[in-house]
């Protein structure tokens, strides 16, 4: 049980920032796993847009880091550019 208010409140803010970046994280991973998967030219191109504005939100409030959102990003990007 926590002593003071002040580490009761880091506490709960804590609590609700760790389920926030778990539904963005997850959210991303999802959008990654569908753009790299895409099959046609149109499936790859507005799937890989989504997921990679997803990744800029994700990077743009920290929770991953912003080297780790780029090679995703170039990653997404290579396998748009097969279907061209």
């Amino acid at each position: 049980m926590p002593v003071t208010k002040t580490i009761a409140k880091r506490i709960r803010q804590a609590d609700k920032a760790r389920v926030r970046n778990k539904h963005y994280s997850s959210m991303m991973k999802t959008a990654i796993r569908k753009a790299m998967a895409a099959d046609n030219a149109d499936n790859a191109t507005t799937l890989g847009r989504s997921a990679i504005s997803l990744i800029d939100k994700v990077a743009g409030h920290g929770m991953i880091h912003k080297n780790k959102a780029a090679n995703q990003k170039s990653r997404i990007s290579k396998h748009m550019a097969t279907f061209s």
